[in-house]
């Protein structure tokens, strides 16, 4: 879960729904400049922080009883692992996206963890292998990955609300072509991103943020169904060329 704190309570965005963000920003990419493998790319994209752990016990709290927000846990191996395991079920194609993922979140972290040293071992290898099996070429894969890179770091500016002010501009991150690209908002609070990477001039993309008036929780059943009955608040933002 991405979670802002608020003056109300608690500002909650799934992790799901940042994927769903990353692939509508997909979508207005332009087509001239798009991998091959379009749409298994946008299914990874989608599913890039998909199998999140059950909602028991105090999967989703921290330990003062808070919304957990998922920088708080620096990884999960378990949840690493289905993530793959739910995108190979779709094709290698998507798993080798996914597995490449994982592999850029938590490779500095290796050294914490042995079950996680030997995941990402693990996913050296499969890479290898899915390369090797769909007879790909090696900068067509790191093409499409950085394209789902760029993707992930701009929907997560936006969920996190780091959007900086007065017009200072702030780097996403480096595109699938090798370009810099920075993000910004004009005083109209619209948002403009240099260079221009879209197929249309203007557009505007959504996501829904669950507004909770509470701040701690017993358990994982207790902010579930607090977070079934919050106010829904759909986060717009207009992007709109110079």
């Amino acid at each position: 879960m991405i979670v802002k704190n608020k003056d109300f309570g608690w500002e909650l965005i799934h992790q799901q729904a940042h994927g769903l963000l990353a692939v509508k920003i997909a979508m207005h990419w332009d087509p001239a400049k798009r991998s091959k493998r379009w749409i298994e790319t946008l299914v990874a994209l989608t599913e890039h922080d998909d199998g999140q752990e059950p909602w028991e016990d105090t999967n989703h709290l921290t330990s003062a009883g808070a919304p957990m927000d998922f920088r708080i846990e620096e990884y999960s191996v378990g949840q690493a692992k289905r993530m793959i395991e739910i995108a190979l079920e779709k094709s290698r194609w998507n798993a080798l996206m996914v597995s490449l993922h994982a592999t850029f979140l938590y490779s500095a972290l290796a050294h914490k963890n042995e079950e996680l040293a030997r995941f990402l071992d693990d996913q050296q290898q499969n890479q290898k292998q899915w390369i090797k099996q769909m007879k790909l070429d090696r900068k067509e894969v790191d093409f499409a990955y950085a394209f789902v890179q760029w993707c992930d770091a701009l929907s997560l500016i936006l969920c996190q609300g780091h959007l900086p002010e007065n017009g200072r501009r702030l780097e996403i991150s480096p595109g699938p072509d090798g370009i810099s690209y920075y993000i910004y908002q004009r005083s109209d609070e619209s948002v403009g991103v240099d260079p221009w990477p879209f197929d249309s001039p203007e557009f505007t993309i959504e996501v829904e943020a669950y507004q909770l008036h509470q701040l701690r929780f017993k358990n994982d059943t207790e902010l579930y169904e607090c977070i079934q009955q919050a106010p829904v608040e759909e986060k717009v933002w207009k992007f709109r060329q110079e």
